[in-house]
């Protein structure tokens, strides 16, 4: 059990940090000058063990004042100020306000209180058919917002667990971080622990299904992904891998959903078909049930039973018991262990009985999540689980298993807001069904949606029930839609350098990967009114699809704010203005996926890529000039399970807005793990210009009319590669008109009305009369409305024919002009 003991913690908090305590009912701790702990014990006795949510008190003592009179207590920092009577806790006697002006009212807590603030995340999505309610987060518009910790479980020295102690006691924590809301959140991590460092494999495709499957069923359904060319990085086994239906089981009485025992009629050879797995480089995660304890056909039953210290001959059902250390120890070390001798490369933990055990206040779904990931801390190993979530301080168990939703549009719309408030409360990495699990309805659009939904989530795992009706193989769903997923499944893993640079940003900085608008725009009230609008890293904003295409249009349709400054469509190169409420369509095969001048976006440069997430051979990189930009791309060997034991390769990419150059490399170590030569593609969007490029190696540049790519051959990884775009270069203004011809040829609508709809996009009328026009025309308000998204996206002058001169090209040689559709010219900006 050694290692499973080997849990750092430094609860105590320094001693200049309190205020009270020393024959007192109550205690405050200043954590951080936004960060207050607040206890009220009747005998006196505070508690100074780690919980499951706070495990490291011992930090800085910030600045802050004490102001005593008499029954009066109050203390500030910088953050807030607390008013205290001495007295037992009480709305009127205790209060906390934020400072700094966040509200004229609203910014003050008094004890008591259960905002919610922005809201946190939920136990599970069981059975959820949308809109659920979830627990509380560590940020608040009114500025600061309590956190009860009062009944969670706490660890002991020697590594163990306890319950609380009796009596009245109160254990709260309030952050008052005003709208820093990553102010808030680095202070949850520095108090509850950072997020772990993920395997860079967990960010490829899963895949899961509730299905009886043998194995040579399983390793054809991995091949047929192969050949599809659909990447893959963990094969998931759900519950029918044990014994489920054998007549042993029938005659125990058990439910047959607890299982250790392989079910050799479906798989004969376990070890060789775990190996057949690897072969294919993916990891493998078996489904556990484990509330019914282990039954005496279990193969590991006579171990278990000496372990405890039974009969093994009197074949009686030893019960699950997680805080029986006894128990504990067998069930790692003799139920799971040989399980994983076989090949098994971790668990998924699949508890729903609830959070009672024998400890009073110690949640077996704790027990679980805290064993299982230190247990998966072997042998230089990067640990990992897959479970439910237990409450604040999960985060330090990834990956969430947020359970079995229903397949409907309202699941599906629910879930990009469920997933970005979760980062609320520090929760960043949860696995969704997606898809959906089971129950709802057959829609291939809705399908193909999700799988897109999933490329830009934290993970991304099919899943689906045993219905024969409901599967996910994305070759089983209509032609339209099944080049949709595919192409979104290959994507996912061509963001996987992307992706896992910013899941070690996560690691070191404590910045989830997954963050609503409101984290970087607070005071934009625009910023709360897009719930399932999200930053997907640093990079970039996501606007999913949520909601089915309408019959007009035939595109399906996101409520958008766009953020100060210009942003692009990362892969139509449509310039939009920012700081503007839009709504943004896009057909089947699109999805709204922007990125802000300055952004820089590296991916897999394969077309498809392999299994494993591997390191790539060929990198693209996506860059948005207009604003500097500078980007670390990180790669390892896969050894180490933190960020400090890792022997990192990072790849720096900056780019100079006023230089307007590209600087690529060199890679930061020797990083013998890694194609000592790779080619790069750098791609431009909406950069149309492209007589001023020089590269500083061979290479080859292609312009289009929605951007630029500068192809470069195999280079050296050591070596350091420049592309001079010239000074100052801009985005290509938006060819509104190319746009909204596709528009209008789309619309399921009659002919003649096209005609007069393209005559008022084409004229030379000011906007404000175009768009006065088409909203008289009667026509259907979706197809107003996506004629809209592009006609109001970039608000640049347009140049017509017999107009490009040197003002309207930035003052620099006259711009190329191109005929388009209509007659209308299309201006390629030079460098401004």
């Amino acid at each position: 059990m050694a290692q499973r003991q080997n849990f750092a913690t430094k609860p105590m908090a320094s001693s200049k940090a309190i205020v009270g305590g020393v024959d007192c009912k109550y205690r405050f701790t200043i954590l951080a000058d936004g960060l207050l702990r607040y206890e009220y014990a009747d005998d006196s006795v505070f508690e100074d063990r780690a919980s499951t949510f706070a495990i490291n008190r011992a930090l800085p003592v910030p600045d802050y004042r004490i102001v005593e009179s008499g029954a009066d207590l109050e203390i500030l920092t910088d953050k807030f100020h607390l008013r205290y009577d001495k007295t037992r806790f009480s709305a009127r006697g205790f209060s906390v306000q934020c400072r700094g002006n966040i509200t004229s009212w609203h910014s003050i807590w008094r004890y008591g209180d259960q905002s919610k603030g922005l809201g946190g995340t939920a136990r599970t999505l069981d059975e959820a058919n949308g809109r659920i309610p979830v627990g509380p987060g560590v940020i608040s518009r009114q500025g600061l917002v309590s956190l009860d910790d009062s009944d969670t479980m706490l660890f002991t020295e020697d590594g163990w667990v306890s319950g609380r102690r009796p009596g009245e006691r109160i254990d709260g924590y309030i952050f008052a971080y005003g709208h820093d809301y990553r102010g808030a959140i680095s202070a949850f991590y520095a108090v509850s622990g950072r997020q772990p460092l993920l395997p860079r494999w967990a960010f490829g495709n899963w895949w899961s299904r509730y299905y009886k499957y043998t194995a040579d069923e399983y390793l054809a359904l991995m091949d047929r992904f192969k050949e599809e060319k659909i990447p893959l990085s963990v094969g998931v086994l759900d519950m029918d891998w044990h014994l489920v239906d054998d007549e042993r089981v029938k005659k125990s009485g058990s439910s047959g959903w607890t299982g250790w025992t392989w079910e050799r009629k479906l798989f004969p050879d376990p070890k060789a078909f775990l190996d057949e797995l690897h072969e294919r480089d993916l990891k493998v995660t078996l489904n556990l049930h484990p509330a019914d304890g282990v039954y005496s056909y279990e193969e590991e039953y006579g171990a278990m039973a000496e372990a405890m210290g039974k009969d093994k001959e009197d074949g009686h059902p030893i019960a699950f018991d997680i805080v029986d250390k006894k128990f504990n120890d067998a069930y790692f070390d003799i139920l799971l262990r040989r399980r994983e001798e076989e090949g098994v490369d971790f668990w998924w933990v699949d508890w729903q009985q609830g959070q009672h055990s024998r400890i009073p206040g110690v949640d077996p779904l704790w027990m679980l999540n805290h064993f299982h990931f230190l247990d998966n801390l072997r042998e230089g190993t990067r640990p990992l689980t897959f479970s439910r979530y237990a409450g604040p301080g999960s985060h330090r168990y990834p990956i969430g298993f947020s359970g079995d939703t229903v397949v409907s549009w309202e699941s599906l719309d629910f879930q990009p807001e469920f997933t970005a408030t979760s980062s609320n409360i520090g929760y960043a990495w949860w696995s969704h069904d997606i898809g959906g699990h089971f129950m709802g309805y057959r829609d291939d659009e809705l399908a193909a949606r999700w799988v897109q939904l999933g490329v830009f989530s934290p993970i991304l795992r099919l899943h689906s029930s045993n219905n024969p009706w409901n599967s996910k193989e994305p070759w089983k769903f209509s032609q339209e839609s099944r080049s949709a997923m595919n192409e979104a499944l290959r994507l996912r893993n061509r963001l996987i350098p992307y992706v896992y640079s910013m899941n070690v940003k996560s690691a070191k900085e404590g910045q989830p990967l997954i963050e609503p608008m409101y984290y970087e725009h607070p005071d934009k009230d625009s910023a709360y009114g897009v719930p399932n609008q999200f930053f997907f890293g640093s990079q970039l904003i996501v606007m999913p699809m949520t909601t089915p295409r309408d019959r007009v249009t035939q595109r399906a349709r996101s409520r958008a704010w766009l953020p100060p400054g210009r942003c692009v469509d990362i892969f139509s190169g449509v310039v939009y203005d920012g700081d503007c409420e839009k709504w943004l369509y896009r057909r089947l095969e699109e999805y709204a996926v922007l990125a802000h001048e300055g952004a820089i976006i590296p991916l897999d440069a394969a077309e498809a890529p392999g299994n494993g997430g591997k390191n790539p051979e060929m990198l693209e990189v996506k860059v948005i000039v207009g604003a500097d930009g500078a980007f670390k791309m990180y790669e390892d060997n896969g050894h180490g399970n933190g960020v400090e034991d890792v022997d990192w390769a990072v790849t720096p990419i900056t780019f100079d807005q006023s230089r307007g150059v590209l600087s690529l490399g060199p890679v930061s170590s020797e990083a013998s793990f890694l194609p000592q030569t790779r080619s790069w593609t750098i791609t431009f969007p909406a950069l149309t210009a492209a007589e001023h490029i020089h590269i500083s190696s061979k290479g080859e540049v292609k312009t289009t009319d929605s951007g630029t790519t500068v192809t470069l051959d195999a280079l050296p990884i050591s070596s350091t590669v420049t592309i001079q775009l010239g000074e100052h270069p801009q985005l290509a203004v938006t060819d509104a008109p190319k746009h909204i011809f596709r528009v209008v040829d789309d619309a399921q609508m009659e002919f003649e009305p096209k005609k007069l709809i393209w005559s008022v996009v084409t004229s030379d009328a000011p906007l404000g009369v175009k768009v006065s026009q088409l909203a008289s025309m009667d026509l259907d308000q979706r197809l107003v409305g996506a004629i809209m998204e592009f006609l109001c996206a970039d608000s640049r002058p347009a140049v017509r024919k017999g107009a490009v001169g040197k003002e309207d090209a930035g003052g620099k040689d006259e711009a190329e002009v191109k005929e388009s559709t209509g007659g209308y010219i299309n201006l390629k900006l030079p460098m401004a």
